[in-house]
């Protein structure tokens, strides 16, 4: 899908599983107005098939859980083997079964419910950029190389995915960098919410969720959750 010099990049293809009609009609309005085309809304894992059978999408845009249905992992590992279709993934937030399950489809992304249009859309050009990578572009000098194409840049305070910026909020980009300052050893979540919110009281909850979005905009792999104890950040080439 790389575009090749004088010729005009096609749209990107989007199939929508999602068993809830509202949400997927607001998902389906929000991709036309970022000029994706819509392949097609489906709510189910027979669907789903037979829909990529009729229309090849480049991108499946898939809700996790799903009611009367083969949940959107089982779904990944269909569509992969079919056509090797790239998946992204809508979920609430997932036990660590669910994630790892997640994980082995090689996602391109998730986006966490709820979400806004203003995070979908970032969402999906991240997965874009993703399936028409440059693996060639070269880190500066500042950046620590931290597996799977992404770097941080300690000068800017700025997570990249190769030369494409990822926005993190400012909770996440610090609790990121206490994970790469621990480079590799556990920090407790005692710890990290002393760190992140010195003066407040929070429940498991707030830090558990944070912890969760970060993971979402990251390969997964790199962020690693011990139950009960805290969690690491598993730099691959460092």
């Amino acid at each position: 899908m790389l575009k090749s010099p004088g010729t005009k990049m096609p749209k990107i293809k989007i199939l929508i599983v999602e068993d809830e009609s509202i949400v997927a009609l607001d998902i389906r309005s929000a991709l036309l107005k970022l000029n994706y085309e819509v392949t097609d809304m489906v709510a189910s894992y027979e669907q789903a098939i037979q829909s990529v059978k009729n229309t090849c999408p480049d991108i499946a845009l898939l809700d996790i859980n799903l009611q009367n249905s083969k949940d959107g992992i089982a779904i990944a590992k269909k569509l992969q083997k079919m056509n090797n279709i790239s998946v992204v993934y809508l979920t609430a937030f997932s036990d660590d079964e669910t994630l790892q399950r997640a994980v082995k489809t090689d996602p391109l992304g998730y986006i966490l419910k709820p979400f806004t249009r203003a995070e979908l859309k970032s969402s999906l050009i991240l997965a874009v950029y993703k399936l028409n990578i440059n693996k060639n572009a070269i880190p500066d000098e500042n950046s620590i190389d931290l597996g799977f194409n992404y770097y941080y840049n300690t000068k800017q305070e700025q997570l990249y995915f190769t030369d494409l910026p990822v926005r993190l909020s400012i909770k996440e980009n610090s609790l990121l960098q206490l994970l790469i300052h621990a480079r590799g050893s556990i920090l407790s979540f005692q710890d990290i919410e002393h760190q992140l919110w010195p003066a407040e009281s929070i429940s498991q909850s707030t830090l558990r969720t944070l912890i969760y979005r970060m993971r979402t905009k990251l390969e997964h792999k790199l962020i690693e959750t011990i139950p009960s104890i805290g969690c690491k950040i598993n730099i691959i080439n460092n």
